[in-house]
């Protein structure tokens, strides 16, 4: 590896309003090096690169390319400086062949007019050195997302970028597609190109790449040498323990053995690109927890025990009985909630009140020929607004004008309300201040322990899931890799397992 870095990020700063995004990171990358750049959400990681590429201008620090100073102000001139990104999303154009995807903007002219003989020949010659043969007079709508990521990656070496980075890449790949994406970027590589590898698989951090630079709420921890880096390490690094301390943290929940009845059971489910061979079962009166990295899956889990996702393989059972979910609201009619991950997109609905907004699912799964009396609206939205401490004025207030953490009870209100027997809570902490998070726990706690409900409980914060959760289903790479229970249930437990060691 050259001694000089191709690639100097330093003290970068990125402020947005109210959120200091990024603070005073440096980041390093030299020719001929596979780079990671790995965080928790809410890292910076994507923020770091969108001041790379020119989506955002930074608000302090400085970048230098080859030795040189540069301050892209748009993508286009990121790529002119020799930055080019290929997304997990392909960012090509599906309506245009294969070849015009390549030379779009460039093309080759012989006597003024566009010159597709060249451009197809040239097209297929590249493509072709990097093992990929196709017809490239096709659309690209012809190909699957592997064969759209190698074409975007084929253009970045056409126009003979310095750095090539590869955000979240193998997300929709199998293994083969991954395997040919893994020697084409190993080629690259041998040219001397520097490429920044965004993923969350850790199994292919560590086979793939040479450094990781990590980042914690939007701060530089450090840049580590791969091999010198033990993968229990890096995540008690991401999310913030000190490996000497993670092992005598307090464990304040009891973890008794819940009731013997099963509510549901999922047998080698799998969704094709999303989750593979999953198992679990959970009981009455069980808090638990789906544990991993952003990215390992647990979501997706979420999503296909309520019907949000098709299962592909395999089998779901509520109470002894084989289901099958067509839409969340076949999960509804069995007694299953979600409150999802993004309140403000898949939640809350701005202009509509507290009460309106608690009697949502209700009336949905009702349906709208059965409208509920107003008088009974307001009865259940006065209970669980007392029952939750919700702070409103009164319930006809516009939820949109309430703070995150009582947007985020008047969700959990709203399902409530649908008298669930299992109650899925995905990241129900997120945003909100700490007196809240606290309340949250300790209902998801009492939900079980009182109304011998099912609840599952999804945080990015591993003392709050081993605060509030009787059984912890660990995630990786979109799998389960363990099952803790009882005095298993632990931090240090939960990073062995995702590191890939044995569970004390």
């Amino acid at each position: 590896m050259a001694e000089k870095a191709l690639l100097e990020m330093r003290n970068i700063d990125k402020v947005f309003p109210g959120v200091r995004a990024l603070s005073n990171v440096d980041f390093t990358l030299h020719a001929g090096e596979i780079h990671s750049l790995m965080g928790e959400n809410g890292a910076g990681k994507s923020t770091l690169v969108k001041v790379l590429t020119g989506v955002y201008q930074r608000d302090g620090g400085t970048i230098t390319l080859q030795g040189k100073r540069i301050s892209p102000r748009t993508p286009k001139e990121a790529q002119e400086c020799g930055i080019s990104t290929v997304y997990q999303e392909v960012n090509l154009c599906k309506n245009l062949t294969v070849a015009e995807n390549i030379y779009i903007g460039r093309e080759p002219r012989k006597y003024g007019f566009i010159d597709w003989k060249t451009i197809n020949r040239r097209s297929e010659e590249l493509l072709n050195g990097l093992g990929v043969n196709i017809d490239v007079t096709k659309t690209l709508d012809h190909y699957s997302v592997a064969v759209q990521q190698m074409i975007a990656i084929a253009r970045a070496v056409d126009i003979e970028a310095k750095i090539l980075i590869l955000d979240e890449p193998t997300s929709s790949l199998d293994e083969k597609e991954t395997e040919r994406l893994f020697r084409i970027i190993r080629q690259l590589q041998k040219r001397g190109m520097g490429i920044i590898f965004i993923s969350h698989f850790l199994e292919q951090i560590y086979d793939l790449c040479d450094h990781i630079t990590v980042l914690r709420n939007g701060e530089l921890v450090g840049a580590y040498e791969v091999a010198r880096l033990p993968r229990l390490e890096l995540i008690a690094k991401m999310v913030g323990k000190d490996l000497s301390e993670v092992a005598h943290m307090d464990d304040a929940n009891d973890k008794s053995k819940p009731q013997e009845e099963m509510f549901i059971e999922a047998n080698h489910v799998s969704q094709i690109g999303k989750l593979a061979d999953v198992d679990l079962q959970i009981h009455k009166g069980e808090v638990v927890g789906f544990a991993g990295l952003l990215g390992s899956g647990r979501t997706e889990t979420a999503e296909l025990l309520f019907g949000v996702e098709s299962i592909t393989r395999g089998q779901l059972k509520v109470k002894g009985q084989p289901v099958k979910f067509g839409s969340p609201m076949s999960a509804m009619k069995e007694r299953i909630a979600f409150c999802p991950e993004d309140r403000k997109t898949s939640g809350i609905i701005g202009d509509l009140s507290v009460r309106e907004n608690i009697i949502l699912a209700m009336q949905a799964k009702d349906g709208m020929m059965k409208h509920i009396p107003y008088k009974e609206q307001c009865k259940i939205a006065d209970k669980y607004i007392d029952l939750l401490k919700i702070k409103v004025s009164d319930r006809e207030q516009l939820i949109k004008n309430l703070s995150g953490g009582n947007q985020q009870k008047v969700i959990i209100a709203r399902w409530l309300a649908t008298q669930p027997e299992l109650l899925i809570l995905d990241e129900p902490t997120r945003g909100i201040d700490v007196g809240t998070k606290t309340e949250i726990e300790k209902l998801a706690i009492r939900l079980a322990k009182e109304r011998g409900m099912s609840v599952v409980f999804i945080s990015g914060e591993m003392d709050e899931m081993v605060r509030t959760c009787t059984k912890l289903i660990v995630m990786k790479d979109r799998r389960k890799v363990a099952e803790l229970t009882g005095d298993q249930v632990s931090s240090d437990n939960v990073m062995r397992a995702i590191a890939g060691g044995e569970t004390a």
